[in-house]
């Protein structure tokens, strides 16, 4: 039997291992002295939210709720920082106490106002249906057998889903607006229903689309706190809306981003392939060394506590091997972006504490690609001999150095290759992770793409770095396997 030393060896090692990824937070300086508010907001959402290429909001023109948040900040006398991520997250973000306040062109509803307090409107948006240049519908009536492209959690996708029994079109849902517009200009979808400035900033921007209707089911746009909390932020927010709508300075914006040239784009002369890497480089190697951060960081913990599982799960104590098989089981079966919406947006209502991206990134890589490993580890110390392990313990060596001494040399020979290949796929899978709004690679392209529309050039851009750093890894992997073997 396994000794109780090593029972609680073991158990010790998975604690600190969660222990590490939690503690990471720690890293982020907390000012108790000053009150900070956390703003959830959107990846993009032209022209209320117009991120840089580096995935933030510090440009000259971020947007019309950006630059109302700012000016009402400093009216007000508060600090806030943003916490960015896909419009349905920061809804699920704001009833879980991740964000304090949540905006991304929001409409009020009636349905929201039953979880959201909403401020005063500061802005009316309608929905507009639009479709390809080429497309010859012009109304709802020829939708009928066809799919429609609507973003997920927004007034077009609420319009589309109410519209979607009455004219028999089916409706499909996407992350992004430029992913969404790109399956109707490329014919995958018939058409599209989105808020009307929203539409005809990536109308004016290079999207091939027209809009074909007027705007219907015209909605007030509002920022939002969870229902009976944050009642200060709250009043703030509506004293700096009133205040700005009494100064002009609220249509002075308005104006600025759907009338003015706030919002326009890149000249041609910038979306060749040369110009975009040329132009947006900061931004790609920020999404790069963010990719190789997590990937390293993941990887390790994932190695660590995937040992862990294996050792657990040859030991010769029956509560340990089953504990390795559940722990196992459920991880390698949940998707990882279930998983990292649960350890995001799920896990800070029960801890009460909220953990910052990264750290939720490196802790849903470390359980989800710890699970393969582990299964790895235990399948390689399974693959050695069982007559080694009887040689050793004839010797009277004790359970723990039998493994050390005699298994784990042999046992890692038969590992390596697979964990090599486990490595790159947790350099793939950080893509999972933009889904919470982690700016690596992936995040970085749908973000340079939102303001310039150039998804096939952009994708093709970001599939070479892959394909490159992979390539790497693999020489890498065959090198060491040589070397081991």
């Amino acid at each position: 039997m396994m000794s109780k030393h090593w029972l609680g060896k073991v158990l010790m090692g998975l604690a600190l291992l969660v222990g590490v990824g939690l503690g990471l937070s720690a890293q982020q300086p907390v000012h108790a002295a000053e009150k900070t508010y956390t703003i959830g907001t959107v990846d993009s959402f032209e022209p209320f939210e117009i991120p840089n290429n580096r995935g933030t909001y510090t440009s000259k023109n971020p947007g019309i709720e950006i630059e109302m948040l700012q000016q009402i900040a400093k009216h007000e006398g508060f600090k806030y920082k943003l916490k960015v991520m896909s419009f349905d997250a920061t809804l699920t973000a704001l009833q879980a106490g991740q964000i304090d306040a949540t905006m991304g062109g929001m409409s009020v509803t009636s349905e929201r106002k039953a979880t959201i307090d909403f401020t005063k409107s500061y802005y009316s948006s309608g929905v507009v249906m639009a479709v390809a240049k080429s497309s010859k519908i012009t109304k709802l009536s020829q939708l009928k057998g066809k799919t429609v492209a609507v973003k997920s959690g927004t007034s077009g996708a609420i319009y589309a889903k109410k519209m979607a029994k009455k004219y028999h079109f089916k409706v499909k849902y996407y992350k992004t607006d430029n992913t969404m517009w790109s399956d109707v200009q490329n014919g995958n979808s018939a058409a599209t229903f989105d808020d009307e400035p929203v539409l005809r900033y990536g109308i004016r921007n290079g999207m091939k689309l027209k809009v074909v209707t007027k705007a219907v089911d015209s909605q007030p746009v509002a920022m939002g706190v969870k229902k009976g909390q944050n009642q200060e932020l709250l009043a703030k927010l509506n004293d700096g809306i009133t205040w700005m709508k009494k100064t002009g300075r609220m249509q002075k914006l308005i104006n600025k981003y759907t009338k003015g040239s706030a919002s326009s784009a890149d000249s041609s002369s910038q979306r060749t392939i040369w110009a975009l890497i040329k132009n947006n480089k900061g931004a790609l190697w920020d999404g790069l060394v963010e990719t190789l951060e997590l990937t390293v960081v993941g990887a390790v913990l994932a190695l660590a506590f995937g040992v862990i599982l294996g050792v657990m799960g040859i030991a010769e104590n029956r509560l340990l091997t089953g504990l390795s098989s559940t722990l196992i089981y459920i991880f390698r079966g949940m998707p990882m972006i279930v998983l990292a919406f649960f350890i995001y947006i799920g896990m800070p209502s029960v801890i009460g504490q909220k953990i910052p991206l990264f750290t939720a990134g490196v802790i849903t890589l470390m359980l989800d690609e710890g699970a393969y490993v582990g299964a790895i580890v235990k399948g390689g110390f399974e693959a050695v001999d069982r007559g080694q392990w009887e040689a050793a313990r004839s010797l009277g060596l004790p359970y723990s150095k039998a493994l050390v001494k005699v298994i784990m040399p042999q046992g890692i020979k038969i590992m390596i290759p697979s964990l090599v290949n486990q490595f790159i796929i947790t350099l793939k899978d950080t893509s999972i992770l933009s889904a919470i709004g982690v700016m690596e690679l992936t995040q970085t392209g749908t973000v340079i793409i939102s303001r310039n529309m150039e998804g096939f050039k952009m994708w093709l851009i970001i599939a070479v770095i892959y394909v490159v750093i992979i390539t790497l890894l693999t020489w890498l992997s065959n090198y060491v396997q040589r070397k081991v073997g």
